[in-house]
């Protein structure tokens, strides 16, 4: 079981919302999934007017847990408010902080990152916040009050899959008490199963899902990747050698002259 601010999931698949074909293909993809929790951009849906709403109520009927975003916003003072806001559309303490401080790469400010995060720890949110590798900074959200530190390992949207092997191997070394969820940069199945045989917790997905020629059908791509990947984690790999080593012993085997 994933347990994320003492909630207890069977799915360890975080999708996102956003560039789906149509609604009836988001409720579908979402359903075969089996995913448990679901990210909403409120800025990015208040902002479509009227449909907004309808958008809304059709992610309460999912039946799902919705994990509210502040995707889009440069500022504390914008990622508070969008944060307020969101907790009295969705009824929810929970919120996915993110800080965009780069246009072209959308890395996150780590710096007003830290303390949006503080601010809104105090305020009774249960953080969820996008951020990079640095243990630095996972320490810094740590102390802010996150429970919870959720690691790019690539740009947004990009697809390239995990690109600091080493950097999220000696994030989840060190934070070994901490749920750890890959966002962003995952495209492929095999991506999510890498992340998840370095022993993350969790991944959470949307453009690699969202923007396939079936939608549906890559996502039970993903569960399984994610689900294959954690198996292999718990079961403990064969590391790498340098050496060839026979599959079948040589010693105490019968000669026949």
């Amino acid at each position: 079981m994933l347990t994320l601010y003492d909630v207890k999931l069977s799915s360890r698949l975080l999708l996102g919302t956003a560039r789906y074909p149509s609604p009836a293909v988001l409720v579908d993809t979402v359903r075969h999934s089996k995913t448990e929790i679901v990210t909403v951009s409120l800025r990015r849906e208040t902002a479509g007017g009227k449909s907004g709403g309808a958008f809304f109520e059709l992610i309460k009927e999912l039946g799902v847990r919705v994990l509210p975003n502040t995707a889009g916003c440069h500022s504390v003072s914008e990622a508070v408010l969008t944060a307020k806001m969101a907790r009295e559309v969705f009824k929810t303490n929970w919120i996915k902080l993110e800080l965009i401080g780069h246009q072209d790469t959308l890395q996150p400010d780590v710096f007003q990152l830290v303390e949006a995060a503080r601010i809104l720890s105090d305020d009774g949110f249960e953080v969820f916040p996008y951020t990079t590798e640095d243990l630095v900074v996972g320490e810094r959200l740590l102390e802010a009050g996150c429970k919870v530190l959720m690691p790019w390992c690539a740009p947004i949207g990009s697809a390239m899959g995990p690109q600091n092997i080493p950097g999220l191997r000696a994030m989840r070394a060190e934070f070994t008490e901490i749920p750890l969820i890959v966002d962003a940069g995952i495209g492929r199945p095999s991506h999510a199963t890498t992340v998840m045989e370095l022993g993350f917790d969790a991944v959470l997905l949307n453009t690699a899902v969202a923007s396939a020629q079936d939608p549906i059908l890559m996502a039970g791509a993903f569960a399984k990747g994610i689900e294959a990947g954690r198996e292999a984690y718990l079961a403990g790999m064969l590391e790498p050698r340098d050496m060839a080593v026979p599959s079948t012993p040589v010693i105490g085997k019968g000669v026949f002259a």
